[in-house]
């Protein structure tokens, strides 16, 4: 009599294994994850999809672009971006070289060149505010007066105005980005430049072929994300200028708030929709970069 090779009635018939319980650790471990993640759909996820959805009539956008102001504002957002990172970054790379001296009164110096970015914003930019006064600032009253001169009216033009954001921008975040790139310079073996001090490379030479090609990767990843970051900043601007004169210093970051005031929640928060097409753009670019 032949055997079956089928299986038996039995085994088609077994019940399905029992499925694995958590363990004592496992459990504790997803209940720690669970404020984590009520924090972050409450104060991330929810504020999101609430700001779209208060912009999401289109008449909105349609206010907006009407607005003489948005255009102004884009402009001057592309100004205060392009030219303070540059500025920015470019001064952070040449000071990261200059603290990388270790004479005693250069550690003292990176002190207080430390504390413009240690300190809060909005004492330090008023500070500057109050001193810019044309009435009763320190610079006109106690510095022009002595040539016997009327001091102008510092943050009366808009192109003087939006510059002085700039330079307020540049001072205080400039500590930061130098510390970093200063961090990226002593990362490099000094073997290669003794090497290239040997062959009677210049200065020049060894940072263009020494500090550079190391560098140059973190250089360009701190430059983006430093552009994500202006973007972003309201205190330069808005506690110095206050958007003024005639809301002709607005930001993308700063102009919603005219729109508060004026009761339109939904041009606020459609303008920060509107800063989007700069932001992703940049944000995808830093993801790839990482992701290398």
């Amino acid at each position: 009599m032949a055997t079956s090779n089928a299986p038996s009635a039995a085994v088609l018939l077994e019940a399905p294994a029992e499925k694995r319980r958590l363990t004592t650790w496992e459990f504790w471990g997803l209940m720690l994850i669970v404020p984590y993640v009520a924090l972050f759909v409450l104060f991330v996820l929810y504020p999101v999809i609430y700001g779209f959805w208060l912009a999401r009539h289109p008449h909105s956008y349609i206010d907006l672009i009407d607005d003489p102001i948005f255009f102004r504002t884009v402009i001057n957002t592309l100004i205060f971006v392009v030219v303070g990172v540059l500025i920015k970054m470019a001064l952070a790379l040449g000071l990261s070289g200059f603290f990388m001296q270790t004479r005693p009164w250069i550690r003292w110096l990176s002190v207080l060149f430390i504390l413009p970015w240690a300190v809060p914003s909005i004492p330090t930019i008023l500070s500057v505010r109050f001193m810019l006064n044309p009435e009763w600032g320190m610079i006109n009253t106690q510095i022009f007066r002595l040539t016997g001169e009327d001091g102008p009216n510092w943050l009366n033009d808009p192109t003087l105005a939006l510059a002085l954001a700039m330079a307020m921008h540049i001072w205080k975040s400039l500590p930061f980005w130098t510390l970093i790139l200063l961090a990226g310079r002593l990362s490099i073996a000094g073997d290669l430049y003794e090497a290239a001090s040997m062959d009677g490379a210049t200065r020049w030479q060894k940072f263009l072929h020494v500090t550079w090609p190391s560098m140059q990767a973190l250089f360009l990843t701190c430059t983006f994300l430093s552009m994500i970051w202006t973007i972003g900043d309201f205190n330069s601007v808005y506690l110095l200028t206050g958007g003024g004169p005639a809301d002709l210093t607005h930001v993308l970051a700063t102009l919603g708030i005219r729109y508060l005031r004026l009761d339109r929640v939904d041009m606020a928060m459609a303008t920060i929709i509107f800063a989007m097409p700069l932001i992703l753009p940049l944000v995808y670019i830093m993801m790839k970069r990482f992701s290398k």
